[in-house]
């Protein structure tokens, strides 16, 4: 044995010895931590900078966002990083647990993770075109009733949570409405103003500055209870008893990352959200903080899968 490893050998006995362990099960100081998300420019992408930058401050140590531009890259490579807390991943629920219902990714959402934290939720609102002669849900789903696949709705993701809300509605409300699809969410927006399309459940980002411009009619939004940013607005459950689509903002590691290391980072980012500059940029865009404990988010995870699972067996919504 050499001389050096004789010496490390030594230190470790005594340091045992002294009743003291060497660091382990906690984060590095010493190196930086990666956030793996989407593509640059959207709520994933907007939700990741706003983390790393309150996490690099509380640990005074470097936490890189790295984008992948396909939605399930991001997971493939979280899923297979070492699970020591330096590789995190944000992403939604609609990509995370949502989208293996319809398409075969390369990683399990179950198997393969560890929850960290619900970062933020979101609902969609739904919007709209303002020549439309309803002003409530209940007059729009009348007006469906009275005119079956007459109406058509903006899809610009299948199994995301434009076209799951859509679903939803369509199956709680007993209504035929039409699915057209878009590549990106600017195009749709502009064949809604136009009136190509009439409806769109959509994040409040992208719709609410053209509803207050009056291009555009918000009816409700599609969460469980009222909005922060939105209060004026109803929700669509006061409608449809028990209707509920929220999009989520998670943090998960990969599987078998210590139960310390979660609980450090779980602490430290739930501080982080309850910032109030952190806050306060969350709600202006259209995203609310939320927090809770990484058992927390696995409950909703389970919770909201098994919820999806149901709405694509009874509203017989097939892959494509």
């Amino acid at each position: 044995m050499s001389a050096i490893h004789l010496v490390a050998s030594g230190l470790a006995a005594a340091l045992v010895m002294l009743g003291v362990q060497p660091a382990c099960g906690q984060l590095q100081q010493d190196r930086p931590i990666r956030i793996v998300t989407s593509g640059f420019g959207g709520g994933t992408d907007f939700a990741s900078r706003q983390l790393a930058s309150g996490l690099s401050a509380r640990l005074s140590q470097n936490v890189i966002v790295e984008n992948r531009g396909s939605s399930v890259v991001p997971g493939e490579v979280v899923s297979k990083a070492n699970p020591d807390g330096h590789t995190l991943l944000v992403s939604t629920g609609g990509v995370l647990w949502v989208l293996p219902m319809f398409l075969k990714v390369p990683y399990d959402p179950v198997r393969d993770f560890s929850p960290v934290v619900l970062a933020a939720s979101f609902p969609t609102v739904l919007v709209i075109n303002a020549s439309l002669p309803v002003n409530s849900v209940k007059e729009l789903i009348a007006l469906a009733k009275a005119k079956p696949g007459a109406l058509n709705h903006v899809m610009t993701a299948y199994g995301g949570s434009a076209h799951l809300a859509a679903e939803l509605f369509k199956y709680m409300a007993g209504v035929k409405i039409a699915s057209v699809p878009y590549k990106n969410t600017g195009t749709g927006i502009a064949d809604l103003i136009s009136g190509r399309v009439q409806l769109f459940f959509s994040a409040s980002g992208p719709v609410m500055p053209h509803v207050k411009a009056g291009k555009l009619k918000a009816l409700a939004v599609t969460s469980p209870r009222p909005f922060p940013l939105l209060p004026d607005l109803p929700i669509v459950a006061h409608t449809l008893p028990g209707y509920d689509i929220e999009g989520f903002y998670c943090v998960f590691a990969p599987a078998k990352t210590p139960a310390s290391v979660l609980n450090q980072l779980n602490r430290e980012l739930v501080q982080v959200l309850g910032q109030a500059d952190v806050r306060q940029k969350f709600l202006a865009a259209g995203i609310e903080p939320r927090g809770g404990s990484s058992a927390d988010l696995g409950a909703l995870m389970k919770a909201d899968m098994k919820k999806m699972a149901n709405l694509v067996k009874n509203a017989g919504i097939k892959a494509q």
